[in-house]
């Protein structure tokens, strides 16, 4: 049994449950696995990289994002925009009488990304961020996650079946194995993310 495309994962679930009365829901069942997985799953393959303009106080969140990494202004050498919580910047706009400049700050507010200062011009900027798994559908067969770990997308889906099969002792197996597999997944991710030579500090001069 492969587990490579969309179609084939369906077919695997149906094979696990040995049920063919729930054909309708486990494009459900993979649907809140997905949900629960860009919950857990910390992996640099969902590291994502976008570009925006930045000309008001506000701008709009990739539709993907879960987290934000670093926010850096395109063509500059100062600093990566520093994270600033949502009183900080109110105190500062107020402070400053809301003078414009190059954004120094940022915060989410709202559901939008928040700078401060609000720019004075159009600023470039580069937002590096951890974005959704893509999700998988008739018309997306795969992703690099069902690719690389096929054991999350499975028992992950089979974990949302627990309401249908009641009391059935498999739903416990099912849900340990895929805590086993999502906490290999972070582990190969922070290895690899971190692996060569050594990190140094870096000091800066502005």
């Amino acid at each position: 049994m492969t587990l490579a495309t969309y179609t084939e994962l369906k077919s695997a679930i149906q094979d696990f449950l040995n049920r063919d009365d729930m054909a309708t829901v486990v494009p459900t069942f993979i649907a809140l696995a997905e949900a629960r997985i860009n919950r857990d799953l910390r992996h640099f393959n969902m590291e994502t990289r976008s570009t925006a303009t930045l000309s008001g106080r506000y701008i709009a969140l990739p539709d993907d994002w879960i987290e934000t990494i670093r926010i850096h202004v395109s063509g500059e050498g100062g600093p990566d925009l520093e994270l600033a919580s949502q009183n900080d910047m109110a105190q500062m706009r107020g402070r400053s009488n809301d003078t414009g400049g190059r954004p120094r700050f940022y915060a989410v507010t709202a559901g939008q990304l928040e700078v401060y200062p609000t720019p004075d011009a159009a600023y470039d900027v580069e937002i590096v961020y951890v974005g959704k798994v893509p999700a998988l559908s008739d018309s997306n067969a795969t992703n690099w996650l069902l690719s690389a770990y096929p054991d999350i997308y499975l028992y992950g889906s089979l974990v949302h079946t627990a309401p249908y099969l009641a009391d059935d002792g498999r739903t416990q197996v099912w849900a340990a194995l895929y805590q086993s597999a999502m906490e290999a997944a972070n582990m190969e991710s922070r290895k690899g993310k971190h692996s060569g030579t050594g990190l140094r500090m870096m000091v800066r001069s502005y």
